[in-house]
C-alpha cells in the first residue's frame, strides 16, 4: 500500500501553522518574478489566490469558464461566512470554531488542517471589510452575527442574503487591480481539459476556448485548481449548471488522489422539485433556520389533505404541527448541521406526513418570528429571500394568510433536502499540494476541512482561507527549489502529446454512432442523476450501492454508444463541451459510489442505511474507518480504483458521538 505523507507539522495543533510558517521555505521578491503559477479558476478560492499571488510579485495566469470572474458559482453563497470574533461575547473562540467543524464533520477531517482554518478566519473578515465589503452591522456600527446549523455561537457574518455575491465582488475587485498591473493575465471563456505532466511535476494545462473551439496550451512552474466540487453529477442540485467536476477528474487521471467521494452534503433548505423539466434547484439559505420553524403536521389525515391540496399550511393550528427538529434536538433545534436536518425530514416524509403534492416536502414557517419582531424587521433581515422565494413559487411568505383564535398565521416556505456541496475532493497535504507534485487544489476542489459534513457558511471560509492565508504560504516551500528552472515552451513533447489527447477525445464524441436517432448530453444526465440519488443519495444501502455500480456500467456503454452530440469542433459548441463533463460525471458517480460501498459505517453526509442507531442516528465505526479513503486511478475508466487509506490522528479532541440534543 502507497504511503501518504500529509506533511501535517510537529507540535500543538495550535501552535502548528504558526510553526510552519517560522521555518518554510521562501521565494525572494525578485525571484517571484521568475516564476509563472497557473490557477483555474475564478470564485473565491481562485480569485483570492490569483490575486494574493499577483501581489506578492509571481506571475499568474487565471482561467475562467464564465465571461466573467463575477459569474463564478460562488455568488450563489447565500447566508454568511463563519469567524471566530466573538462579537457576541457568546463564548465563541478560535478553539470553539475548530471543534465544532470537527464536530460538525463528524469526526472525520484532519484536524491539523481544521484548526489553521479557524484560526485564519479573523483575518478574512479585516480583508474584506478593507476591500469594501458592506456586511451587516449593529445599531452602533458593530459588524452583525447571526446563528448557523451545528454552533450554539453567532458567528456568521452576513450582507442580507447575497454574502457570496458580495464576497466574490471584493475578491473580483483585487483580482482586477493585479490584472490591469499586468500581473495577472486573465483567460475568460476557457475551460481547463487537461493537465501537462513533465518528468513528474505539473507543469502546465490544456485549456479549451469556448469561444472558437480550439485547444491551447499553457506552461507554468505550478498550477493551481480552484474548480468547485462535483454536485452536478445528480444532474439536479443547487449548483450552477456551468459547475462541473472535469479540471479534478483530469487531475485524478493524471494521478492525484480523489479523496471521500461519498461525502456529499445534502442540504435541507431548498425549493421541492416541481417537475421533470427542471435542470437545477434553487437553494433558500440556511439563515432562514435563525428565524424559521421547521414543521410537519402531527396528524396523518391533515398530511393527506395537504397533499391533495384541499388544505393549506396556514390551516394548520398551532397544537397540531409537530416541530419536529426542536422536538428532537432540543439543545439545537432547528440549527442542527445540514445532514441531521435533512435525514429528519426525509423521515417524516417517508413516513407520510410530507406537505406537496409529492409529499416530498415540510414547512418552513416565519409566523412566530414576524408575530414576535414584526413583519419589517424579519424582511430587513430575510427580504430578498423572500422575494425570491415568491418569485419562483408565486406565494409570499410574508403574508398574513389566516388568524386562528387570535393568532395569526403567515404563509409557509416550503422546503425539501437537494444536493448541495461536496466534502470530498482531490486529496491535498497540509501545505494544499496533491499527490502530484506542483499541483495544488484548493477550496471545495479540495477534500481537507469539511469531514463527512459542512457547517452552514464554512464554505466561503475555507475558500477565503485557501486563497487569502494559506496557499500563498505553502506554495512558496514547493516553488522556493525552482527558481532556477526555466520556463516552459509549450512546444515541448509533453505539451503535444498532452494536446493531442484532448483533441482525439473531442473527434470520438463526435462520432455520433447512431446519428440524430442517439440521445442528447442531458437525456443521459438526467438518467445518470436519477440513479444516483436513489442509490447514493440520502439514503444508502449495500443492495442499492452494488445496483448503482452496475447502472453506471450501463450508463457508460450508453454515452459511448448512444450519444448524440450536434454541430462540430469548430467554433463554440455548448453540447460538445456539456459532453465532456458528462463523462467526467460518470466517473465520478462511480467514485461515489464505490467510496460509499466500502465505507461500512454511517457518517455526517455519507449514510448506510445498515448502519444506524436504534434512533435512526448515524452510526459510526471509529474502529475500522477512522481514516481518509483515498483512490488511485489505475490508468483506465473502466478499471476499480486502488484504495489508500490516510490515517486521522486527534490530538485536541476527543472522538466521540456527535449529540445535539444537549
Amino acid at each position: 500500500m502507497s504511503i501518504i505523507d500529509s506533511k501535517i507539522p510537529e507540535g500543538p495543533v495550535a501552535e502548528k501553522w504558526t510553526n510552519y510558517k517560522a521555518h518554510q521555505k521562501l521565494v525572494n521578491p525578485a525571484n517571484k518574478r521568475k516564476l509563472d503559477i497557473i490557477v483555474v479558476g475564478t470564485g473565491l478560492a481562485g480569485a483570492s489566490a490569483a490575486s494574493t499571488l499577483a501581489e506578492m510579485g509571481f506571475n499568474v495566469l487565471n482561467f475562467c469558464i464564465q465571461d466573467s470572474p463575477r459569474r463564478a458559482h460562488s455568488i450563489a453563497a447565500q447566508g454568511g461566512i463563519n469567524a471566530a470574533k466573538n462579537y457576541q461575547n457568546d463564548g465563541d473562540s478560535i478553539y470553539r470554531l475548530f471543534y465544532d467543524t470537527v464536530k460538525g464533520g463528524d469526526y472525520r477531517a484532519r484536524e491539523a488542517n481544521v484548526y489553521r482554518l479557524a484560526e485564519v478566519s479573523n483575518n478574512i473578515i479585516d480583508q474584506c471589510v478593507a476591500q469594501g465589503v458592506p456586511f451587516a452591522r449593529e445599531y452602533g456600527g458593530l459588524l452583525a452575527n447571526r446563528s448557523f446549523g451545528g454552533a450554539q455561537v453567532s458567528r456568521t457574518f452576513y450582507a442580507k442574503g447575497q454574502t457570496g455575491q458580495q464576497l466574490l465582488l471584493g475578491a473580483y475587485s483585487s483580482l482586477n487591480r493585479q490584472i490591469q498591473a499586468g500581473k495577472v493575465k486573465s483567460y475568460n471563456r476557457y475551460e481547463m481539459h487537461d493537465v501537462v505532466m513533465i518528468d513528474g511535476r505539473a507543469r502546465g494545462i490544456i485549456a479549451k476556448n469556448l469561444v472558437t473551439g480550439k485547444f491551447e496550451r499553457f506552461a507554468a512552474h505550478a498550477v493551481v485548481i480552484a474548480t468547485g466540487g462535483y454536485g452536478n453529477t445528480y444532474f439536479l442540485s443547487t449548483n450552477a449548471m456551468a459547475c462541473n467536476c472535469s479540471a479534478a477528474i483530469a487531475a485524478y487521471r493524471k494521478g492525484a488522489y480523489f479523496a471521500n467521494p461519498s461525502y456529499v452534503q445534502i442540504h435541507p433548505t431548498c425549493i421541492p422539485v416541481h417537475g421533470d423539466k427542471q435542470s437545477k434547484l434553487t437553494l433558500m439559505s440556511e439563515s432562514l433556520r435563525n428565524d424559521g420553524r421547521i414543521w410537519v403536521p402531527k396528524k396523518i389525515e391533515d398530511a393527506k389533505a395537504l397533499q391533495a391540496g384541499t388544505k393549506k399550511g396556514s390551516d394548520i393550528p398551532e397544537e397540531d404541527r409537530d416541530y419536529y427538529l426542536e422536538r428532537r434536538y432540543p439543545a439545537f433545534g432547528n440549527l442542527v448541521p445540514r445532514d441531521v436536518a435533512s435525514r429528519a425530514a426525509k423521515e417524516r416524509c417517508d413516513k407520510g406526513f410530507g406537505v406537496n403534492n409529492t409529499g416530498l416536502a415540510v414547512f418552513l414557517d416565519f409566523s412566530e418570528a414576524i408575530n414576535r419582531l414584526g413583519i419589517d424587521v424579519v424582511r430587513q433581515r430575510y427580504g430578498n429571500l423572500f422575494d425570491m422565494y415568491e418569485e419562483i413559487t408565486d406565494v409570499n411568505p410574508g403574508e398574513l394568510a389566516k388568524e386562528i383564535n387570535g393568532t395569526k398565521y403567515y404563509n409557509p416556505m416550503m422546503i425539501f433536502p437537494a444536493i448541495h456541496y461536496t466534502m470530498g475532493g482531490i486529496w491535498v497535504d497540509y501545505e494544499l499540494q496533491t499527490s502530484v507534485k506542483g499541483l495544488f487544489a484548493i477550496g471545495e476542489c479540495n477534500f481537507s476541512d469539511h469531514g463527512a459534513n459542512r457547517l452552514g457558511a464554512s464554505a466561503l471560509m475555507q475558500g477565503l482561507a485557501d486563497g487569502y492565508f494559506v496557499l500563498p504560504y505553502t506554495i512558496q516551500n514547493y516553488l522556493s527549489d525552482q527558481i532556477t528552472v526555466p520556463r516552459f515552451s509549450t512546444d515541448a513533447p509533453e505539451f503535444v502529446e498532452t494536446e493531442k489527447a484532448c483533441i482525439e477525445a473531442q473527434k470520438a464524441l463526435l462520432k455520433n454512432p447512431k446519428g440524430k436517432d442517439g440521445k442528447s448530453v442531458d437525456t443521459i444526465h438526467k438518467e445518470l442523476g436519477h440513479i444516483m440519488w436513489e442509490y447514493v443519495g440520502m439514503g444508502r444501502t449495500k443492495a442499492g450501492l452494488e445496483k448503482a455500480l452496475v447502472e453506471l456500467k450501463r450508463i457508460r456503454k450508453e454515452f459511448e454508444e448512444e450519444l448524440f452530440v450536434p454541430g462540430s469542433e469548430e467554433g463554440m459548441n455548448n453540447e460538445l463541451d456539456k459532453a465532456f463533463r458528462l463523462k467526467d460525471f460518470i466517473l465520478m458517480g462511480e467514485l461515489i459510489a464505490n467510496d460509499a460501498l466500502h465505507r461500512e459505517e454511517s457518517c455526517g453526509g455519507h449514510f448506510r442505511e445498515e448502519h444506524q442507531t436504534e434512533e435512526g442516528e448515524a452510526k459510526r465505526n471509529d474502529e475500522d474507518f477512522f481514516y481518509v479513503g483515498c483512490w488511485n486511478y489505475k490508468g483506465d475508466d473502466n478499471a476499480t480504483p486502488e484504495l489508500i487509506k490516510e490515517p486521522l490522528v486527534y490530538e485536541a479532541i476527543k472522538v466521540q458521538t456527535r449529540n445535539y440534543k444537549n
